[in-house]
């Protein structure tokens, strides 16, 4: 008679994470005189803290090369789109 070994399998339930708020953001005016909203999971405060050191390594402030470079810090960060609606 062999022995059988059973083997039980513990389920390990997944974490739940809470789902990251998102902040809306109107970018103002860049040197293209350009208004554009962003979206992203930082706080005023951290958009703030990277605008001081973007400012800081660049010439020309340009809204989609700021939302590039916010993209390092916070994946979740993109440009939003804005158009008008007419009937």
């Amino acid at each position: 008679m062999t022995e059988k070994k059973i083997i039980k399998k513990t389920v390990t339930a997944k974490a739940k994470s809470k789902p990251s708020k998102l902040f809306y953001y109107r970018i103002f005016f860049d040197d293209n005189e350009k208004k554009n909203y962003m979206k992203s999971t930082l706080t005023h405060k951290q958009v703030e803290k990277y605008l001081k050191a973007y400012e800081k390594t660049h010439q020309k402030f340009l809204n989609s090369e700021f939302v590039l470079y916010l993209k390092r810090y916070d994946k979740k960060t993109e440009m939003i789109e804005i158009s008008d609606i007419s009937y």
